[in-house]
Formats: C-alpha cells, structure tokens, sequence
C-alpha cells in the first residue's frame, strides 16, 4: 500500500524538510509543511531571526543570505539547509493553506505544540470525505544533527506502517514495537478528512 505523507514543523524549515528529502529519495509520495506565522531562520542574535513569508523561494533567502554574511550561514549550518531545501522544492509551505493538496495518510510532526496544531486544524476542517488519517508526533531537537536523526527514524516507522494490510488494526502495536526498539516515546492520533 503506497500512502501520502505530510512532514510538519514550526517555521525553520529543517526537520520537516530532512524528512521530505529522504522521504523523496526513497521514492514516498511526501510534502513538506510549517506552521508558523512565517518562516524564521536564525540570525546573527537570537533577537534578530531572518524572517521569511511562506511561499518565498528557498533560492532567494540563500542568495540573500550569502550576501548577509556568508561566513556565518555556513558556518550554522543555514546555507546548506537552503541549499538542500532548494532541491527538495521550490518554496516552504504553511500547514493551514494546505487544502489544496489533498488529503493524506499520515501526517508526521517534530514537535508537540506543532502536533497539537495540526489535530486542531484538521478537527476544525468540514469532514466530508470521511477519510481516516494518522497524525504520529516524534519529538526531535531542532538542530542539523537530530533533524537527521529524526528523518531516518521517522521512515523506519512509516515503512512498518506501509508493511501491514490495515494500519487502523495495528497502529498500537507498531507504535509500542517502535518506542521499545528506539526508545522514544510516540503521540498518536486519528482524525479525517
């Protein structure tokens, strides 16, 4: 069974985008979301983030960034998530204005409010489909390393989901399988469409 995978974070642009770009290279129907206000990047201090619209394309805040100060954005790590991103897709996308991509099968977060976020969204969506759709949150620090960490351990779980005939009747027993062998504990959920 192939599904439609959503990865969701806030508005930096890391975790959920190294998820979508492994999640792409294996081959998985997969988009890639915030939920932010805007896309916020870090800056030279912690009060002055670099702040994105959603929808501005990865290319320009990598060119505007190298002009900033290039030294810096290499060194944090920012320009080569750009430049990743910019292969991936053209621009971030907010998790709200999402209607028109469809439905999906599963929805994975990186973090708990973002988790919370999306449960509520969908709750407040008119469900005329009636189609089921798992939103899974696995909680990963937001820094290059662990988003890495993140991405793979996510597609280890997606595939075990894509591995039984219904992952209505086994979802708990993938999820308890899942936190025993990695030790991170899962939140689940099932809401529709």
């Amino acid at each position: 069974m192939k599904f439609r995978y959503a990865m969701v974070c806030s508005s930096n642009q890391n975790r959920s985008m190294e998820a979508h770009s492994l999640f792409k290279r294996q081959g998985f129907d997969v988009s890639s979301y915030g939920t932010g206000a805007h896309v916020k990047l870090p800056g030279p201090s912690l009060r002055e983030p670099n702040v994105y619209e959603f929808g501005t394309p990865y290319k320009h805040m990598l060119d505007e960034l190298r002009r900033k100060d290039p030294e810096l954005y290499k060194r944090n790590g920012i320009l080569p998530m750009l430049k990743r991103n910019s292969g991936v897709k053209l621009a971030p996308q907010r998790w709200q204005e999402n209607a028109a991509d469809g439905t999906f099968d599963v929805v994975i977060t990186f973090e708990e409010k973002v988790f919370d976020m999306v449960i509520e969204d969908l709750h407040n969506r008119d469900h005329v489909l009636l189609k089921t759709v798992l939103v899974v949150n696995l909680e990963v620090k937001d820094n290059h390393e662990e988003a890495a960490i993140g991405a793979r351990l996510t597609l280890d779980l997606c595939q075990e989901i894509e591995a039984v005939e219904s992952w209505e009747e086994s979802i708990d027993d993938i999820i308890v399988g899942f936190e025993k062998q990695h030790r991170r504990k899962l939140l689940y959920s099932i809401s529709f469409y």
